[in-house]
């Protein structure tokens, strides 16, 4: 069982940065792909960006464009999400995820542990 804890989140204007973490723990970190979803009221949760055990193979989605950047850090057990160029369409609840198995994935239904997310809001 993984444990994980998402922080970080808030209320910005658009054009802000804001960074979100993701503490893991309760197994051995390595081994696990992670990744980042977030969902808004009334729609479904949709992929934002993943990350190998390793961290050399990362993926995004396309409304990224290159605005996000994640990143992980095995020593500490932990995974973030650098958001820069926040737009108001970047409002939602952001969630925290692991798979295990080291290869990163788009696919939702390929995670077992999720976090219990973290608000954005990015007004105009």
């Amino acid at each position: 069982q993984i444990h994980l804890v998402e922080s970080g989140g808030g209320l910005v204007q658009a054009g802000d940065s804001l960074r979100l973490s993701c503490a893991a723990s309760g197994r051995p970190y390595s081994g696990y792909a992670m990744g980042w979803f977030r969902q808004t009221p009334g729609k479904e949760r949709e992929f934002v960006a993943t990350i190998s055990w390793s961290g050399s193979s990362t993926y995004y989605a396309n409304f990224v464009q290159g605005r996000f950047t994640i990143s992980r850090n095995n020593v500490k057990n932990e995974m973030y999400l650098q958001m820069d160029g926040l737009k108001p369409e970047d409002t939602a609840i952001y969630y925290c995820a692991a798979k295990t198995t080291i290869l990163a994935t788009e696919y939702e239904d390929e995670y077992q542990f999720w976090g219990q997310g973290t608000q954005v809001t990015v007004s105009s």
